[in-house]
């Protein structure tokens, strides 16, 4: 039995999300999302006029005159949620913790999606995929998706994109609209991403905290590492650690933004200590202008 206290919860993320989607991302979704995916439908003989960039040339050398094919736009779509769901979720400094914000937008996402009439589905992963709910319709289902992210009690403590990509190239045949929902700190996704890219069309949302790019001078800290259990003593107070801690991350977050740029994959940064919905509502007004 679900415990009353996960119940109060998803009630008052929707409620919260439910009024965002009604006021503002509604919209915003139906326009950069609906009807983009072109559906084949079947082959007929040419006709002065068609698109010769439509020529089916199989069958046009099987019947030995010209055939094209017919498409039929896609007003149902699929959308996908991939969240990590690793320990490195259960930090924060500032505001929230990851978790807490990735729940939210997860909710955000889904209501917008059921509200245009697209399915939605569920994949949960940590070092290892540990949950996949297919993609369906409705409210019902959309609470229940909430009440999984929420209840989740994942067996392993790390994180592998990789393989939640490489499993969604399985489960789902078909274009999909994914949101993969990370903090993107594991290494090794980035072939995985651009292959599936290919075939899906991919979002990523990159949730971080202030001190994971700035370390003030607190003197000697013992930090932990939340996905392998490792701790070390740090002296923030030497200006040359803190230089090099602040040197590396900004090298990691001018990668990110070039490989993501790279791939034409969209990036949504999301910080715990700052509102989600202005990156987010600045992201759906940036991709309709793309698709004007």
């Amino acid at each position: 039995m679900i415990p009353a206290e996960i119940l109060k919860q998803v009630r008052r993320i929707e409620i919260r999300t439910s009024k965002l989607v009604n006021d503002i991302f509604s919209g915003q979704y139906e326009s950069i999302f609906k009807g983009r995916g072109m559906e084949f439908s079947e082959v007929r003989e040419y006709q002065p006029g068609d698109d010769v960039r439509t020529i089916d040339w199989n069958v046009t050398a099987r019947y030995g005159k010209p055939y094209i094919k017919k498409f039929v736009e896609e007003r149902e779509l699929t959308v996908m949620l991939v969240v990590d769901m690793s320990l490195s979720g259960k930090f924060a400094t500032y505001g929230r913790f990851k978790s807490e914000i990735i729940t939210e937008i997860s909710a955000l996402l889904a209501f917008s999606a059921i509200k245009n009439n697209d399915k939605v589905g569920l994949i949960l992963f940590t070092e290892e995929v540990e949950k996949f709910i297919p993609p369906k319709k409705g409210r019902s289902h959309i609470l229940r998706l909430i009440r999984e992210i929420l209840y989740f009690q994942p067996k392993h403590t790390g994180t592998n994109i990789a393989k939640s990509l490489e499993y969604l190239n399985e489960v789902a045949k078909r274009k999909n609209v994914v949101f993969i929902i990370s903090d993107f700190l594991n290494p090794g996704y980035e072939r995985p991403l651009h292959i599936t890219n290919r075939r899906h069309d991919i979002v990523a949302i990159d949730i971080s905290d202030p001190r994971e790019k700035k370390i003030p001078n607190i003197g000697i800290v013992e930090l932990e590492d939340t996905e392998t259990g490792e701790t070390k003593l740090i002296d923030t107070s030497e200006s040359k650690f803190r230089e090099t801690f602040e040197k590396q991350t900004k090298e990691l977050e001018d990668y990110k933004k070039h490989f993501f740029n790279s791939i034409n994959v969209d990036r949504v940064k999301i910080s715990t200590d700052k509102p989600y919905i202005k990156p987010l509502l600045a992201f759906f007004k940036e991709r309709e202008k793309r698709f004007r």
